[in-house]
């Protein structure tokens, strides 16, 4: 069961990993908000508008895999 769990928890990683990487780099949403003394442009209050399907999609799948990641994590340690 344990060997189970270590296959699915790296496999979360790299697919974590790689999904984080394919964000927007600096300077796009709301990590560039304060930087550059606007608001990046954009429809939204901040500027951020809510991106594109892809990106909302993007955000959608980090944060299933960063759920995923800490449920198996909480999982391993009660198992082992």
């Amino acid at each position: 069961m344990t060997f189970v769990l270590d296959v699915i928890q790296v496999f979360i990683s790299i697919m974590l990993v790689f999904l984080v990487l394919m964000h927007s780099g600096k300077d796009s949403g709301l990590s560039g908000f304060g930087m550059g003394g606007g608001t990046g442009g954009g429809s939204g209050p901040f500027g951020g508008g809510g991106g594109s399907l892809v990106e909302r999609n993007l955000n959608r799948w980090t944060v299933l895999f960063g759920v995923l990641f800490a449920v198996n994590t909480i999982v391993l340690v009660k198992v082992g």
